[in-house]
């Protein structure tokens, strides 16, 4: 089941090219919302893509500050790691009672480039 979908919105971007390829370093914002929970991303997220011939691996990094389905304030933090060709797989950190419960073996993502940024959907099963 889909927990949240985020808007990534990309405020900034450095890059470094090397031998063996290149890294770039996309900032980003954004807004969450989703059944199980609904929020913002607080301070700035971080995506660093490493990029070779063989394609790019992606790592994002940020936190949100929301509600969760019961009505409580909450974080969140999360870590996709992945890329377009093989997947993503997210890893959450949280203080909500209720997101604790998501089976963490059960965590999935889809990123969807847009306009401007990217749409991170997070789908995973609450245990009982």
């Amino acid at each position: 089941m889909k927990l949240f979908s985020v808007d990534v919105r990309i405020t900034g971007s450095e890059y470094v090219a090397g031998e063996s390829g290149g890294v770039c370093m996309i900032s980003f914002d954004g807004a969450a919302e989703g059944d199980y929970f609904r929020g913002k991303v607080i301070g700035t997220g971080v995506d660093t893509q490493r990029v070779a011939d063989s394609g790019a691996i992606l790592s994002a990094r940020y936190m949100l500050e929301g509600i969760d389905a019961d009505g409580c304030s909450c974080r969140i933090f999360v870590e996709n790691n992945g890329s377009f060709e093989n997947g993503f797989v997210p890893t959450l950190v949280t203080d909500s009672r209720l997101l604790r419960r998501i089976d963490p073996a059960s965590l999935r993502s889809s990123v969807t480039p847009r306009d401007g940024g990217v749409t991170v959907e997070i789908f995973g099963e609450l245990k009982n």
